[in-house]
């Protein structure tokens, strides 16, 4: 076939007269560069209905080599999602896991759903030849160790990329490789003292105070989420495999500087840093008559009805700008913290949701469970697991009209699935030991 060299713009003026045409006929030129793709196109829509995916990520395989929080969470996205999710554990399991029984933590119950477990030790020859065969079948490599460790096993992007060219190589690691920090190990308190997460607690209490959540990795196995997500959209336009590169340290300032520059995000700077009513000792859930509860009027309509409910209409006036409200928000939070504990829980949430002021209730772990939208939209149905028994199997919240969640199992004990997923890809274990112990390769 002759060399297409028209060029787009060429194409394009060839072509313009056609487009309002009732039975166009296409020229050779445009034959030449868009026939092939029309016609697999065409190809895809003729199959559309035969060929819809039960779930947005249906066919995606992916190989999961993370541990702890970050990486599971961003692979138990994907895999609530539809995708294929192959954890890859060595022979003593991940660092989640309990020893005995199932080696299941309460932990994994929920972050290890919708995967398969498969034990390789990646130190022996034989472990890292079944990692290849699984590497041919993927699209989607992922993992969260430091690159010298990934460089001593032996899978950089360079040699998965040259055994599977179109992967999509994720690397989730605690600082970008270009900087000084990029050998150093990261962990969520590292993370919170050097992003900015620590250092906010400063003007409320003259000290540096960490967030009593693990935030920091769950954030960045969002970002890890979507940044695999992406590529794999940009793979399915033509953009063939990549590495992507997603460090934590930088996810997380990024995260705290949506609002956390303030008037520090010009040179020199403007005014402080930060948003000014997060700076405030007042800003917290206020002491009701029998409990906690977050009562936060924001507009002036809400502010309005406030100082009529408590007896202090004459605040109206001097209050009426919102400039002067937000200059002033330790006062008016100190005003709110002083009428809270003169009615119950329920009596605010009554008066609040009467007036159209935000509000909502304290509510403890324990309390979740039962609280009224929770169970309404079935957030936490309690499930049967195979060996754990009954547990709080928590849905994921994003939910999709064409294609809805599906639990397809639940988390699998260490290796469970070794002889199933390397059956699949018809690789026949020379030394079954370097795998896993005889009894998970025949489970």
């Amino acid at each position: 076939m002759k060399a297409c060299t028209t060029s787009v713009k060429n194409l394009w003026q060839e072509n313009n007269r056609l487009q309002f045409a009732a039975t166009p006929t296409l020229t050779p030129a445009f034959k030449c560069q868009w026939q092939p793709i029309v016609e697999s196109f065409a190809k895809v829509m003729a199959n559309s209905s035969a060929q819809a995916p039960a779930a947005p990520l249906d066919g995606v395989r992916v190989l999961d080599l993370t541990s702890v929080l970050m990486g599971p969470l961003a692979t138990r996205i994907l895999g609530d999602m539809g995708a294929d999710i192959i954890k890859i554990e060595p022979p003593e399991g991940d660092m989640l896991r309990t020893s005995g029984g199932s080696g299941l933590s309460p932990v994994m119950m929920n972050l290890y759903r919708n995967k398969r477990s498969v034990v390789l030790d990646l130190k022996h020859p034989e472990g890292k030849a079944a990692l290849e065969a699984l590497i041919r079948t993927a699209d989607v490599f992922v993992h969260n160790l430091r690159p010298q460790v990934m460089e001593r096993l032996g899978f950089t992007y360079q040699v998965v990329s040259a055994i599977k060219p179109d992967i999509i190589y994720c690397t989730a690691t605690g600082f970008g490789g270009d900087g000084p920090y990029g050998e150093k190990p990261a962990y969520d308190d590292l993370i919170q003292a050097a992003s900015g997460f620590a250092s906010a607690s400063i003007p409320l209490t003259g000290e540096p105070a960490y967030a009593p959540a693990v935030i920091c990795d769950k954030l960045v196995g969002q970002a890890v989420a979507y940044s695999i997500l992406g590529g794999l959209l940009h793979r399915a336009r033509g953009g063939g495999g990549q590495l992507i590169e997603v460090p934590m340290f930088e996810v997380a300032i990024d995260f705290n500087l949506v609002e956390g520059l303030g008037g520090a995000v010009y040179t020199p700077p403007r005014g402080p840093s930060g948003w000014p009513r997060m700076k405030t000792v007042e800003r917290r859930p206020f002491r009701t008559a029998d409990g906690f509860a977050c009562i936060l009027p924001y507009s002036s309509k809400n502010w309005f009805a406030f100082f009529d409910a408590v007896g202090r209409s004459d605040w109206k006036v001097r209050y009426a700008d919102r400039g002067k409200r937000m200059a002033e928000i330790e006062t008016l939070y100190a005003m709110i913290r002083e009428e809270a504990p003169k009615r119950t829980t329920a009596e605010w949430a009554a008066f609040c949701d009467e007036a159209d002021i935000p509000f909502m209730p304290v509510l403890t772990v324990e309390d979740i469970p039962d609280d009224p939208h929770v169970r309404a939209v079935d957030l936490m149905p309690i499930l049967q697991h195979p060996t754990e028994g009954p547990y709080y199997a928590v849905r994921p919240p994003v939910r999709f009209g064409a294609s809805p969640y599906r639990l397809r199992r639940h988390a699998p004990g260490l290796g469970e699935h070794t002889a199933e997923v390397l059956a699949e890809v018809g690789h026949v274990p020379k030394s079954r030991s370097l795998l896993a112990d005889d009894s998970r390769l025949t489970s």
